[in-house]
């Protein structure tokens, strides 16, 4: 009787982290859809679309407030042990970055209406969208590894952080280029320059939902080290 009683509490906690883990990802696909639509906004001008954005915004806080509940209770009710308790506290880690991915997506809303007011240059902010295409692939991925617990995977999207850093960089000096050739354009390109930070910042924290991965199946905090340090941490190998 105990036996079976044990066993019913097990796979309802079983259950329970299941479901948790599905509404990460149900999270996760909105955010990653909030994400699209924004750049789609910025490259075609729809208005429309960037205030749609900014609408779900208010789902993704609520989908936020509503797993990080339920992992509070999860902690006080399970009182779980070792991987499931970093499968939890991960789940939230990665929660807090898929939130403030959307505010990202809502920022660059924000400078698609701004910019739909303006000339349109003739390159058509190809720039924002090489760098857009990038961090949205670093999200998908990320949110991939996340689905499958694939560490390999999350260190790979990891590695692509440098590269989207670098573009970004490449970004600034061509848009500082652009601003003083013809400084009628200055509000224009401080608005591509706020965008283009913003996409940045998403690569950032779907490097970060990466780092949450690899802590909640391996136990390793890889936080602050270079990918290569990782790449030995997980491997079990010493670093300098």
């Amino acid at each position: 009787m105990v036996s079976n009683t044990s066993q019913h509490i097990s796979q309802q906690f079983e259950n329970e982290l299941q479901d948790i883990r599905s509404r990460v990802l149900a999270m996760g696909g909105l955010v990653e859809q909030q994400v699209a639509n924004a750049m789609e906004a910025l490259m075609t001008g729809d208005t429309e679309m960037a205030r749609e954005v900014i609408t779900y915004d208010e789902q993704v806080n609520e989908m936020e407030i509503a797993i990080d509940e339920e992992c509070i209770q999860i902690i006080a009710l399970r009182q779980p042990t070792a991987s499931d308790l970093r499968l939890v506290t991960g789940i939230e880690k990665t929660i807090t970055d898929l939130e403030r991915i959307g505010d990202e997506s809502v920022r660059i809303a924000r400078m698609a209406i701004n910019l739909s007011e303006k000339d349109r240059p003739k390159r058509n902010y190809r720039e924002l969208q090489s760098l857009g295409n990038h961090v949205r692939g670093m999200l998908r991925d990320a949110l991939d590894a996340f689905a499958r617990f694939d560490v390999e995977m999350a260190l790979r999207v990891a590695k692509e952080d440098r590269e989207v850093d670098a573009e970004y960089e490449g970004i600034l000096r061509q848009l500082m280029t652009y601003m003083m050739e013809d400084t009628r354009q200055v509000s224009r390109v401080v608005d591509m320059m706020w965008s283009a930070r913003s996409l940045e910042r998403i690569g950032d924290h779907a490097n970060n939902i990466c780092e949450h991965i690899i802590y909640l199946v391996e136990g390793k905090d890889v936080r602050h080290l270079s990918i290569e340090k990782a790449e030995k941490v997980v491997k079990g190998e010493p670093i300098d």
